[in-house]
């Protein structure tokens, strides 16, 4: 610290070079240490509004299974999983949040209103690219069993080989252990990654309601080799996670 006259005879303090680069060294490791804990923060509440999202679609799947006697969603649709798609099967339970445009009423692609639920807040594409929709619902539950071993990843998206064929809840057997729905791609985690590979982690929905965050490497492997909750090993039968 050095001292200076000022106009008045006096003197006021004033810092040295030296000092303010000490000072501003200080600021930046104190800004680079709570910066990266502020981001993890609020990745990790996005991540817990993520798991509300898909408990609240859970409770609307199950007034769903109860008024179709156990029944899940089916409409004939083989790209049924797709989130555009599935999330107007259960439109009723959802009161007025969710809306069909109404100058293209027919296609399940685009909607007038999207409840916030349906979105991830850690999901950047989807509000561009899937009409604010970041859930994926798995073909296991309108395919059988035997349809769902046939089938390929292609056939998810490119192919209509295999008629839908519903599904009841009385044939899960792994109800704590077969996936639901599932956040489509890798949110919060620093590589974006779809169902098709083995980084990441993301949130799962499984058929008893409860929701849990796990890598995609405890989910077992499906007909396709991947952590694929739509080719799920025996289907409705089978289990995604040990």
């Amino acid at each position: 610290m050095t001292y200076r006259t000022n106009i008045h005879g006096g003197y006021r303090r004033g810092f040295t070079l030296v000092e303010l680069m000490v000072v501003i060294a200080i600021v930046s490791v104190l800004v680079a240490i709570t910066l990266p804990v502020g981001v993890r923060a609020r990745e990790l509440s996005r991540r817990a509004t993520c798991a509300s999202n898909l408990r609240q679609i859970g409770i609307a799947f199950s007034m769903y299974l109860a008024d179709w006697d156990g029944a899940f969603p089916n409409t004939g649709d083989p790209y049924l999983w797709m989130g555009r798609r599935w999330r107007w099967t259960i439109e009723p339970y959802l009161g007025s949040a969710l809306r069909r445009d109404p100058t293209d009423a027919e296609n399940p692609m685009r909607s007038a209103r999207t409840p916030s639920f349906l979105l991830c807040p850690s999901d950047p594409q989807a509000p561009e690219k899937w009409d604010a929709t970041s859930y994926g619902y798995s073909a296991a539950f309108y395919h059988s069993p035997g349809q769902i071993a046939a089938m390929t990843t292609e056939d998810l998206w490119q192919y209509d080989r295999f008629p839908c064929i519903t599904q009841r809840e009385s044939s899960v057997r792994y109800p704590s252990q077969k996936v639901l729905v599932t956040e489509w791609l890798t949110n919060h985690e620093t590589v974006s990654v779809a169902w098709w590979g083995w980084q990441g982690a993301r949130n799962y929905l499984f058929v008893d309601g409860h929701v849990r965050y796990l890598p995609a490497s405890r989910i077992n492997p499906a007909g396709n080799g991947f952590p694929d909750p739509n080719l799920t090993l025996g289907g409705i039968t089978g289990k995604d996670i040990d």
